[in-house]
């Protein structure tokens, strides 16, 4: 797992690991969230020109949302600086890693059955189970990590059934 820790000052910052397409989702997101500051700002100049701020639920709401905008900002901000972009299409190796493609084929216990998924590994932030984007950090990905072709885990669901992970491929498009 990609995790790299700098040491400045009296903290300690760290690094994630993010795909480029990770990045670029996170940059418009924090843009969209920027473009909507002088809306709120026209929202809160507008509301106390109302009158009375005490009881001016116009007011109160377009704080309450500057103050949630603001806290986003600053929580994507933090992120940007600490990402580590990763080019997936530059890596390479036969173990599972950040990055990496990996088709399995799930057997299911409870079930009898048998079926081939095609997961890729990405970052927490960039992680979508319905596109099949998993996190570096699942329990799924971590019992995969550093394994090879041919290579089986067995994982408990949270249901409390077993299923059987074997690696069929292992690829970085």
């Amino acid at each position: 797992m990609l995790e790299i820790r700098y040491c400045m000052s009296d903290y300690v910052t760290t690094r994630f690991p993010i795909t480029k397409g990770g990045y670029q989702k996170l940059e418009s997101e924090l843009e969209a969230l920027k473009s909507e500051r002088p809306k709120i700002i026209k929202s809160i100049s507008d509301a106390r020109e109302l009158g009375d701020l005490s009881e001016n639920a116009e007011y109160h709401a377009a704080r309450e949302r500057q103050g949630l905008v603001e806290s986003k900002i600053m929580e994507l901000e933090s992120k940007k600086s600490r990402a580590e972009v990763i080019e997936v299409s530059e890596l390479s190796g036969d173990t599972v890693m950040f990055g990496a493609t990996v088709t399995v084929s799930v057997y299911d216990e409870q079930s009898d059955t048998t079926s081939e998924v095609k997961y890729q590994i990405v970052g927490e932030y960039e992680a979508d189970v319905s596109k099949n984007m998993i996190s570096i950090k699942s329990p799924l990905v971590l019992a995969l990590l550093g394994k090879r072709e041919g290579d089986s885990v067995e994982l408990k669901t949270p249901r409390g059934d077993y299923k059987v992970y074997q690696i069929n491929k292992i690829e970085f498009i």
